[in-house]
């Protein structure tokens, strides 16, 4: 079985072992759960990566609750990926998430009146979340007000962070947290 009925998920490499466990990489063919994860402690981190990049679109606005839209968009950006790199977009997807996902933030502690920030580790759900939500929210970004459609943003923004070139916004994203986080251990 394959994702989309495309793309094969046997020969797939991840090599952020933090990572590992919290991307699902399970062969179906549309990834649609139905939100049968919802009620279960860390029930997300069973549903296809594929799918849950596709719940980022489906915020408020244009697209709200509209999953086959979102399913259609990633659909066609994966093939899109296909096309211009001539990987497995799957595989592609994984490096960009891997090269998204921040390693340190910062959390306010409130001690005597007095707020400060101070640096953590970020838990591997965390790192994976903002990952996918700054991919997503790169296309959306991208993609209005311009003729260029949210497709082919998604599909530029995960190659751009894939092979970790700066002028992808989640990678910028990643860059500025962790400097923050730096200056504030």
């Amino acid at each position: 079985m394959k994702i989309f009925d495309a793309w094969e998920t046997d020969g797939l490499v991840i090599n952020d072992q933090g990572l590992k466990a919290y991307i699902n990489l399970r062969p179906i063919v549309i990834p649609h759960s139905g939100g049968r994860h919802e009620h279960r402690r860390f029930g997300k981190s069973q549903v296809n990566i594929v799918e849950r990049l596709a719940n980022m679109f489906m915020r408020p606005g244009k697209n709200g609750g509209k999953k086959t839209k979102a399913l259609q968009i990633v659909k066609n950006a994966l093939y899109i990926i296909h096309l211009r790199t001539g990987e497995n977009p799957l595989q592609v997807l994984i490096k960009a998430l891997e090269n998204c996902a921040p390693r340190e933030d910062v959390t306010r502690v409130t001690y005597g009146g007095i707020t400060y920030f101070k640096a953590v580790d970020i838990s591997p759900q965390r790192r994976l979340d903002l990952a996918l939500r700054w991919l997503a929210e790169a296309a959306r970004e991208n993609s209005f007000r311009n003729p260029i459609t949210t497709e082919e943003a998604l599909a530029n923004e995960i190659i751009l962070a894939a092979t970790g070139d700066v002028r992808s916004y989640a990678l910028k994203k990643k860059i500025e947290q962790e400097r923050v986080a730096l200056a504030s251990r």
